[in-house]
């Protein structure tokens, strides 16, 4: 018995497995049935009412999102009954909301504008004044209009199916119906709540960090990681004028499926700091004067030729590619200490959804610094461990290195930092300090919990000189050794191999969108 059911959508032939809805089926032939209440990840109600299509032999329209594809079934989303369902539908649905679309900060990217726009009336009808419900604070990051609400239900049964913290109902009655959370107790606390704002199809779930801080059509989205644990959930990063406006997950059924927690939505601010490095530093007695790279790389190959033994620490937040030039440059040198340092917390997963958590480690790349030889110094705030920057050459990457009162590598005669910053601490010790990017601002890697490689693209503009960290490393190696300079990231990432040989095999482009995972991946702690 096949497994497969053949039917037609719209003159188009679709074959898909058995149990397949004829939205999702019409989604595979690339069309589009309009729908609100469904979502892929939460059950569906089939109350909005506005993904009816007709299907022959069927006395009635039937709801796309709950209606399994029979074989043989002939579907026709366009018919004169399913658009006349649509258009009474939709006219039902406006009744009450407001014409606020300008002030709205879900404009251009709502379902409700773009359906009423392509099949609703011209004209509304009513003739008495629209319900007014006004405006709410879930608590936390969400504020509620609504007057907006066209009663979907997402937010309710993410809350009660995802996050299984059942915070929100719909209350009353009739035309007075609405969502409302129960008593006080609101959003606040809750790790998951600013999913909701995600999946709200209209307007009436707002984030307030994003509050009328940018329009939609002007936002540059790119796909990213996010770094704010060693989870790895997929992301957007949303960019004006070369600022990071928000984050949003980025479906990936391997990792964090179409959600993210609150911590890593909100930390992106330090990704547009204003006191970056921008230009190399050398120091000249008393004083840091800027340079060229061409003069700054020079002397520090001149003054690091001959020398052996120090240390070196590195940030978990450098992509692999960064680490794997770290690494070599630490072999190069004979440096025996190698290092990083991460900051825990509270870890939490998604009861509904358990392959998501906040892990207890706070940064993305912890796994590949562990794979690529760097050892975990200090605790669990994320200092300590400076005693161990020993050693004529000490060298830091990407680390803002924040113990002002610790004495650290009293004997070195040669502090090199490679970074996006430069702390006070560091200002005061170091003989070269070279401008790094950040992950946004450049293309790469990064090793998850689960031993997941995964990809992300530069969404911001370097400030100044910056540069990879990779292409900084590599260039110093081929001055050390002679070692080749990559030209890309794909070349950066094709020597991980020979730092480490879980990379051995993996080719850049073969990653695709959702990641591969490295052989012999280590054990993700309960």
């Amino acid at each position: 018995m096949s497994d497969t059911v053949r039917c037609t959508i719209d003159g188009l032939t679709v074959e898909v497995p058995k149990g397949t809805t004829i939205l999702e089926a019409a989604a595979r032939a690339g069309i589009d049935v309009p729908h609100y209440c469904y979502h892929p990840a939460l059950s569906a109600p089939a109350q909005c009412r506005i993904c009816l299509v007709e299907v022959e032999g069927v006395a009635k329209l039937v709801p796309a999102c709950v209606t399994a594809v029979a074989d043989g079934a002939v579907v026709r989303t366009e018919s004169d009954a399913a658009l006349a369902a649509r258009k009474g539908v939709m006219e039902f649905l406006l009744i009450n909301h407001p014409l606020d679309c300008p002030v709205c900060d879900q404009s251009g990217e709502c379902g409700l504008q773009d359906y009423a726009y392509e099949e609703g009336r011209k004209f509304g009808r009513l003739k008495e004044p629209k319900r007014v419900i006004g405006r709410d604070d879930f608590g936390g990051d969400v504020l509620f209009e609504g007057d907006r609400c066209i009663l979907c239900t997402r937010c309710v049964r993410f809350m009660r199916e995802i996050a299984r913290d059942e915070r929100l109902a719909v209350v009353q009655r009739g035309d007075r119906n609405t969502i409302d959370t129960f008593f006080d107790r609101g959003l606040e606390g809750s790790l998951w709540a600013g999913n909701v704002v995600d999946i709200c199809p209209v307007g009436a779930l707002l984030s307030k960090d994003f509050l009328h801080k940018a329009r939609a059509w002007d936002l540059d989205r790119v796909p990213s990681v996010c770094p704010s644990c060693s989870h790895g959930c997929n992301i957007r990063l949303e960019v004006r004028d070369n600022q990071v406006m928000r984050l949003k997950p980025r479906p990936n059924p391997e990792v964090n499926s179409y959600w993210m927690c609150d911590v890593g939505r909100f930390n992106y601010r330090w990704l547009n700091r204003q006191d970056r490095l921008e230009a190399p530093l050398v120091r000249q007695g008393e004083r840091l004067l800027a340079t060229t790279w061409s003069v700054a790389l020079n002397d520090l190959v001149e003054r690091l030729r001959g020398r052996r033994g120090g240390a070196m620490l590195v940030s978990p937040l450098l992509s692999n590619e960064d680490l794997g030039a770290a690494r070599r440059l630490a072999d190069a040198l004979g440096f025996q200490a190698l290092g990083f340092r991460v900051a825990e917390g509270p870890e939490e997963a998604l009861p509904g959804w358990s392959k998501l958590k906040l892990r207890r480690e706070r940064a993305a790349n912890v796994e590949g610094a562990r794979r690529l030889g760097f050892v975990r110094w200090g605790g669990a705030d994320g200092r300590g461990g400076l005693e161990r920057l020993q050693g004529p050459v000490v060298v830091i990457v990407g680390d803002e290195l924040g113990d002002a009162d610790v004495a650290w590598a009293p004997q070195a005669e040669l502090v090199i930092v490679v970074g996006p910053v430069l702390s006070a601490p560091l200002r005061q010790r170091v003989d070269f300090a070279l401008p790094a990017t950040t992950f946004a601002e450049m293309e790469g890697t990064f090793t998850n919990a689960e031993g997941r490689v995964q990809r992300f693209w530069p969404a911001l503009v370097p400030p100044g000189m910056a540069r990879p960290s990779w292409q900084i490393l590599g260039v110093l190696l081929a001055g050390l050794i002679g070692a080749p300079v990559p030209a890309s990231a794909a070349d950066a990432f094709a020597l991980l191999g020979d730092v480490c040989r879980d990379f051995a095999g993996f080719r850049y482009d073969d990653l695709g969108p959702w990641g591969r995972i490295l052989p012999q991946p280590a054990a993700i702690e309960a």
